[in-house]
């Protein structure tokens, strides 16, 4: 009889790696919810339905989502990110995140956040974490999470197709984009959300390593063991 493998022997092998950055590989919880209560309390928005629908969505679509009526929406983003970028207590790495990171190839990872690159940039740095130099931030994605733009942006920035790719994400709306795209997605951490078919789920990176090889072509290959 043939039993399934245990979770701790499971393995992808893909010529590429995406990261959701905000619970994926750095832990900004205390923070994103520190802001956000601020600016909902300011303005009379719901702060319960912002943390609830919010993680992983870019900051602009969910101040129109919440915004007064009339408010100015481009004004409010701008004073949330004003705020989001002095704060960085409490801003670390999720477990294994810094040691899984230096044990791959820079060329064959990328960064896909809902952050802009500024803020992306301070908390990596805040989290000790190096920021991957393929990194699709706010300004390069005109539609967010959960559209799938992001993802298969960074795939064409770095030379391979989607299904040559692993997605690790941590949010329901990044997992949703990271399917959209037709790569395989793990999800990260605690809110992921009820998962679709095929999503594999860790807790962090405590028990996750990676390994490169080169295939018969001489094009490398990651294999994660997860």
């Amino acid at each position: 009889m043939n039993l399934p493998a245990p979770a701790a022997t499971r393995t992808l092998i893909c010529r590429a790696v995406l990261f959701d950055m905000d619970g994926t590989l750095v832990d900004s919880t205390a923070v994103v919810e520190e802001v956000w209560g601020e600016l909902a309390d300011r303005y009379g928005m719901d702060i319960d339905e912002i943390l609830r629908t919010s993680h992983g969505v870019q900051a602009v679509d969910t101040v129109r989502r919440f915004a007064p009526a009339g408010a100015d929406v481009a004004a409010l983003t701008t004073e949330l990110g004003a705020m989001e970028r002095v704060r960085t207590a409490g801003v670390i790495a999720i477990p294994g995140a810094a040691r899984l990171l230096a044990s791959l190839p820079a060329d064959l990872v990328a960064l896909v956040t809902s952050a802009d690159r500024v803020l992306a940039g301070i908390r990596m740095e805040a989290a000790g974490l190096a920021m991957p130099e393929t990194s699709v931030t706010a300004e390069l994605a005109s539609r967010g999470k959960p559209h799938p733009e992001g993802y298969l942006t960074a795939a064409r920035l770095l030379g391979v197709e989607p299904f040559d790719a692993v997605v690790f994400e941590d949010a329901p709306a990044g997992i949703a984009a990271g399917v959209a795209a037709g790569i395989r997605t793990v999800a990260v951490g605690p809110r992921t959300g009820a998962l679709p078919p095929g999503v594999l789920h860790i807790p962090d990176y405590a028990a996750v390593s990676a390994s490169v090889t080169s295939d018969a072509q001489g094009q490398r290959i990651i294999s994660f063991r997860l």
